[in-house]
């Protein structure tokens, strides 16, 4: 199984779909990195040579931001949008949808599963008389 970036990358997949686990490496820019490198995407990450996946892993490391450092720049980006008190930074901190989703329905995830309506909450128990 080998690692790159410090994921570890599945073996019986294509390669193009394996290293779409690291974070930060999507469908299209994994063409992109395989076309660079000259690695045949249709390959299985069980079968790629030694070469091959230092190949990959200096490529993806030297060009890309990716894993940590990314994960990194989000968390600071969301923290300047709160810091400046802008409506999108409001939102991140209130935990609601941030680009104009609706949340009279469709946010239960986000707002905890709530359920205002009259007949959705639980019945009470039966009362002996």
């Amino acid at each position: 199984m080998p690692r790159i970036a410090g994921v570890s990358i599945p073996d019986n997949k294509r390669i193009q779909i394996a290293i779409t686990y690291i974070y930060g490496v999507g469908n299209s820019l994994s063409k992109k990195i395989l076309q660079e490198t000259g690695i045949d995407p249709n390959k299985k990450a069980q079968d790629l040579t030694a070469a091959e996946v230092n190949t990959l892993r200096e490529n993806i490391e030297k060009n890309y931001k990716i894993e940590g450092d990314l994960r990194r720049q989000v968390m600071v980006n969301v923290k300047r949008l709160k810091d400046i008190g802008t409506w999108r930074g409001m939102r991140h901190s209130k935990k609601l949808p941030v680009r104009g989703q609706r949340t009279k329905t469709n946010t239960r995830t986000v707002r905890g599963n709530v359920r205002k309506t009259m007949g959705s909450g639980r019945k009470p128990s039966a009362s002996p008389t």
